[in-house]
């Protein structure tokens, strides 16, 4: 028994001649560095690349690697992203397959989640439901394709209880991520660093280093174990990269997944290994700029491994008065009769005659007025910009009036009032 009540998971039952995995995503994070998008919605409900939600390409991934027994777990401003995974994720409930929205239910007492681990810790109850033989921890708010089960198979030939899924980054950068470094086999985790300053290069590589993209997959019974003895450490901060990673590669028992050795179906050589943090404002418009290149380094038109999401009962895009758009992504509904290029335009957004928008990302039913210009912005759902108003023109009104990140990109709330 554990200290909560529960049996330790020792053999789970067989769903269909395979291990059965149940996956869980963490979705609870605030993503305060994505404001104003985030102002009134969890960060994984962020809308991406015009019709999709950041959460969607975790689930995508799951879903196509036939994991489909799925708990995202939530806890701020949940309301929309509790709305889109249950009107858009609706699995067989014949077949017993599930994805569903799980918020803080403080089970373990009158608090919140204290970190990502501390998340799974109350939660437990689902594991324990389930009895899977792994459990896929996956975070919520990255851009990428992943085939988890190339993971999962690695993980199961090394006996490991957790293996974690590393990409190779420039050291420069190793300040924003967790950092593996690997055993000489280049698989066992011999430490795992929490955004360290200066960590030593990689043996075959020492410009670069092993970062850690969030995604696990434990084998059940040491999942269990290691939140356990978190749980009694007054000291840790209870996340999964910065407390449970670390006390697992103590253990001897954490392994290191290659993403680099990742494939899916319909990838091309320039999207193969593609994987985004979109956790800034800068970052989430570098992403969206990734996509409407005439080869584009992430291609949302791989059929082969879908990512899937709501489709709006929208008529096509439309283009009248001379209306254009070049080198960009034009959603449904809308209405094009001005100037657009290197842009991403979400559902029933309106470019009104003479209007030029340039390098933007506009979310739903925007609507640029006729004659204004709107250069190197992100427009949250239903802004609108007057006729003759400009946004990217002039900086120093700009920095006044607007969120302006680091790298200058120019951002606007729902519905926020543009002068």
């Amino acid at each position: 028994m554990s200290r909560w009540g529960y049996p330790l998971v020792e053999r789970s039952r067989d769903l269909g001649g395979g291990p059965s995995v149940l996956g869980i995503v963490l979705a609870g994070g605030e993503g305060k560095r994505l404001m104003p998008l985030t102002a009134d919605r969890a960060k994984p409900a962020v809308t991406f690349g015009g019709t999709y939600r950041l959460v969607d390409f975790v689930l995508s991934n799951l879903v196509n690697a036939d994991i489909l027994r799925i708990c995202v777990l939530t806890q701020y401003k949940s309301h929309s992203l509790d709305r889109h995974i249950t009107t858009t994720w609706r699995m067989s409930s014949l077949l017993g397959n599930y994805i569903t929205p799980v918020p803080a239910q403080q089970r373990l007492g009158p608090r919140w989640y204290l970190g990502s681990a501390d998340a799974i810790l109350q939660s437990l109850n689902l594991v324990h439901d389930e009895q899977p033989d792994y459990v896929a921890v996956f975070g919520a708010d990255h851009v990428y394709r992943m085939d988890p089960r190339q993971m999962l198979g690695q993980h199961i030939e090394s006996g490991a209880g957790v293996t974690v899924a590393g990409i190779r980054v420039p050291r420069s950068e190793s300040s924003s991520f967790g950092v593996i470094t690997p055993g000489s086999d280049g698989q066992s985790v011999e430490r795992f660093l929490e955004k360290p300053a200066d960590p030593p290069g990689l043996a075959d590589d020492p410009e670069r280093v092993y970062a850690s993209m969030g995604n696990y997959i434990f084998t059940t019974k040491a999942l269990i174990e290691a939140l356990q003895r978190d749980a009694e450490d007054d000291r840790s901060m209870h996340d999964m990269g910065g407390s449970i990673l670390p006390q697992l590669t103590g253990r001897g028992e954490a392994q290191l997944y290659d993403f680099g050795d990742n494939h899916v179906p319909g990838e091309t050589t320039r999207d193969q290994g593609y994987w985004r943090d979109v956790g800034t404002l800068d970052a989430y418009y570098d992403a969206h700029m990734d996509l409407i290149a005439e080869r584009p380094e992430f291609n949302l038109f791989n059929r082969s491994w879908p990512v899937y999401t709501h489709s709006n009962q929208l008529s096509p895009a439309r283009f009248n008065a001379g209306g254009i758009a070049s080198e960009s992504i034009i959603s449904s509904g809308c209405l094009i009769r001005g100037q657009v290029t290197r842009s991403v335009l979400s559902p029933g957004v309106v470019v009104d005659p003479g209007a030029v928008v340039q390098g933007a990302v506009l979310h739903d039913n925007v609507r640029i007025g006729r004659g204004a210009v709107v250069r190197g912005a992100v427009l949250d759902k239903n802004v609108e910009v007057p006729p003759g108003a400009t946004i990217g023109v002039n900086p120093d009104r700009d920095g006044e009036l607007y969120t302006v990140s680091q790298g200058g990109v120019i951002a606007l709330g729902k519905g926020q009032r543009v002068s």
